[in-house]
């Protein structure tokens, strides 16, 4: 865990749950894509930095969440460099109660508050086309969380967020987190059809052909939303679906489990309901869901 990978002679990531791109834009000068977990992260990831002799110039952050920026705040205090996050995800940066605050629905309690939902502040800008060098390529990939995006480089290596899980991680948990179940399989299809020399997706094998894995997640999407259509053939209350699903798939509910796979099945009721799949009745102050 947190070794130093290299692809090109330019780009690098460091294999660790969350990976984390370094590319080179000098001998000596480099800019991370996404920082990690936590403060902890952000030293190894200063380590690795000094042991090369690298100077850190920036960080891109893919998008908002934790695991992704929690090294930011220590990063950002020890080296001064700027960090860019894609449109909303930068709000949400620089205010990391809205993650948990926009899981839960309204003020989070204690339990919410911890460094695997809310990371420490930092001070974040909107990450833009011309903050990159010449040669460099942001892309949407939009589903998983708001803005979420991805970077080319010039060595045609393409890191590629959190648009996919790997098999084993959706064989384990079954429902990884989304927003917008519809922006999410259409970001998949698009990666279906992108060609690059290398892909280093964050939580899933970098290689240099990612098709499979890509309809794996397709196809598990569509599995989930069958089910969901399935624990609503007779109108229930969105607890008890959550609970049907809970125990379908084996799953063992926690208050994080709660706002992160409740967040995620909202989603696919509003993508099912989008779609004309499945419609929701109001019945003795309740809000039931029902398949159409």
């Amino acid at each position: 865990m947190y070794e130093l990978i290299k692809i090109t002679d330019n780009c690098y990531y460091i294999q660790c749950p969350a990976k984390i791109g370094i590319v080179k834009l000098s001998e000596s000068d480099v800019f991370l894509i996404d920082s990690g977990n936590d403060k902890d992260t952000g030293k190894r990831v200063l380590k690795i930095l000094d042991a090369n002799g690298w100077k850190l110039k920036f960080i891109i952050n893919t998008h908002s969440h934790a695991d992704h920026t929690g090294g930011n705040s220590l990063l950002q205090e020890r080296t001064g460099c700027k960090i860019y996050a894609p449109g909303r995800e930068c709000a949400f940066i620089n205010s990391p109660v809205f993650e948990p605050a926009f899981l839960w629905g309204g003020n989070p309690f204690s339990d919410l508050r911890h460094k695997f939902l809310m990371a420490q502040e930092c001070s974040a800008e909107v990450l833009t086309p011309d903050v990159l060098p010449e040669g460099f390529e942001i892309l949407s990939l939009k589903g998983h969380f708001f803005d979420m995006a991805g970077i080319r480089t010039p060595d045609d290596v393409v890191f590629l967020a959190d648009s996919f899980s790997s098999e084993e991680t959706l064989n384990k948990y079954r429902i990884g987190f989304l927003y917008d179940v519809g922006e999410y399989l259409e970001t998949l299809e698009q990666l279906k059809g992108i060609n690059a020399r290398y892909f280093v997706p964050s939580h899933a094998e970098a290689s240099e052909d990612i098709k499979d894995i890509v309809q794996y997640n397709i196809d598990c999407t569509a599995e989930i939303a069958d089910k969901i259509c399935e624990l609503i053939a007779s109108p229930v209350c969105f607890d008890e679906l959550l609970k049907l699903l809970f125990d379908e798939y084996g799953l063992k509910l926690s208050a994080q489990q709660y706002v992160l796979v409740g967040s995620t099945v909202r989603s696919y009721l509003t993508y099912l309901k989008n779609n004309g799949r499945a419609d929701f009745i109001i019945e003795d102050n309740m809000l039931l869901w029902k398949v159409v």
